[in-house]
């Protein structure tokens, strides 16, 4: 698993901080798969957290296996302290999340919206590369058009009917010139509703609030209160639109006893969640990391007898495709004919 360089345009001009959740006791793993896949710097973790900065795209981000999933990081900070303090200062603190550094939250919005255009361009430009534009299967048929009738003036300026023929050319020329300028306009035009829409969505931006409490603050708050808070708080500061069904952002907190932590999630589907994993079994996570400890080398033979659903054996089909992967039946004829193959 080595890191692998990205194209230059297609990350965000700075490092932008990120943590991703992990399970109990992959934190260690995780942490060796984001400096080696992501290059990532300033790695640190807690327990079920580790947080790094990179530079990376959504695409290399996509492929962190040991995370459950990941987040841009907006804020993370000491406790609250509830302790001998009234129900009123509690909730003071948990608006100050919000309301004492405004430009941490703003700048945070900036870099996850970066990431969607980048992510978004890369999309429209792999598609162009596989589906040419129209404009240039018309602009191929008028030069073919041309050439027809090239030929066709030539064989008719013989027999004398040169001006007829001079006049469809100009007619051709004169559609193909106004295919080209109606292509330029309609491109404009797409530019533009694109430049309107995100304009409106920056000013409209609709969000909704996910909370996770434990500890003491647990006892004081339910998770339901604290998103009803931060959600007022935000509406106020920034003046967005809560939409708990379908909105633009999601915001997520954390409290505990040991941290306080607020991020964007950057995918809305889990990374643990595969789609080459058709059925559950073993945890994808877990099963990664069982297979990275193996440290296969390309082309070895990965054994695994008990294998049940075959997750681990996915697993590393998935990450080194150039091992060979057995399974019960399969391995039994692996070794039967290398123990007849010795035998003999």
């Amino acid at each position: 698993m080595a890191a692998v360089p990205t194209d230059s345009g297609s990350r965000p001009a700075a490092g932008a901080r990120f943590f991703c959740t992990a399970g109990r006791g992959l934190e260690p793993f995780l942490m060796r798969e984001v400096r080696a896949r992501l290059a990532a710097t300033q790695v640190e973790y807690i327990s079920g957290k580790v947080f790094f900065t990179t530079c990376s795209d959504l695409n290399m981000l996509k492929k962190l296996k040991s995370a459950e999933r990941l987040f841009l990081l907006i804020k993370k900070q000491f406790p609250l302290n509830v302790s001998s303090v009234s129900k009123g200062k509690i909730l003071s603190e948990i608006q100050r999340l919000i309301n004492d550094d405004p430009e941490s939250w703003l700048n945070a919005i900036s870099t996850w919206k970066n990431l969607l255009e980048l992510d978004a361009k890369k999309d429209k430009l792999f598609q162009r590369a596989a589906n040419p534009p129209k404009r240039k299967v018309e602009e191929n048929n008028i030069i073919n058009a041309k050439k027809l009738k090239t030929k066709q003036l030539q064989v008719l300026q013989e027999s004398g009917e040169c001006s007829l023929e001079k006049q469809t050319e100009e007619e051709t020329q004169e559609q193909g010139d106004f295919l080209t300028e109606r292509e330029k306009s309609q491109e404009a035009f797409q530019n533009d509703v694109v430049k309107a829409a995100d304009a409106k969505n920056q000013k409209n931006l609709t969000f909704r609030v996910s909370c996770r409490c434990s500890g003491a603050i647990a006892k004081t708050f339910t998770a339901q209160e604290v998103g009803r808070i931060t959600g007022i708080a935000l509406m106020k500061q920034f003046g967005w639109k809560a939409d708990l069904r379908n909105p633009n952002l999601e915001i997520f907190i954390h409290l505990n006893d040991i941290y306080s932590v607020v991020g964007i999630p950057v995918f809305r589907i889990p990374l643990a969640s595969r789609a080459y994993i058709k059925t559950a079994g073993l945890r994808s996570t877990i099963a990664w990391a069982l297979a990275s400890l193996a440290e296969i080398q390309a082309g070895a033979f990965v054994l695994d007898p008990m294998c049940g659903l075959g997750t681990i054996l996915l697993e590393a089909a998935k990450e080194w495709p150039t091992c060979h992967c057995l399974q019960k039946v399969s391995m039994l004829l692996f070794l039967t004919f290398h123990l007849g193959k010795s035998l003999s």
